[in-house]
């Protein structure tokens, strides 16, 4: 079973930025970052298939980009332009269905690394 190792964010002001990594062993197919805010289910931020096809979110669209580097074995998440609303904890994902990468369906993802969080003031 794949293992996922989620590092970085931190807390920022609006406007500025955060990077987070997730090293993945065991597993080189889709990948993804996920979000879940105190009191609200858990959303896709922006998935990533083995042909680095990117896919987001509307609400991330523009100011987030995925990115991965098989070699090393890591994913990224570069977030600019941070909102307030996107204070949250950040989850990295392995192994989504052709679904789960397309539509960032939570469900459909059977490999979660342990959360980073995010922190972002007005």
């Amino acid at each position: 079973e794949p293992e996922l190792v989620a590092s970085g964010g931190g807390s920022a002001q609006s406007g500025g930025s955060l990077r987070l990594s997730c090293i993945i062993s065991g597993y080189t197919s889709n990948l993804g970052w996920f979000r879940q805010a105190p009191g609200k289910e858990r959303e896709g931020v922006a998935t990533i298939d083995k042909a680095e096809t990117p896919r987001y979110s509307d609400s991330v669209k523009g100011r987030f980009i995925i990115s991965r580097d098989d070699a090393n074995s890591a994913m990224y998440l570069q977030m600019n332009s941070l909102r307030p609303e996107d204070t949250a904890m950040y989850y990295c994902a392995a192994g989504g269905s052709p679904v789960g990468v397309r539509d960032l369906r939570p469900d459909a993802w059977p490999y979660w690394g342990q959360g980073a969080q995010v922190t972002v003031s007005a």
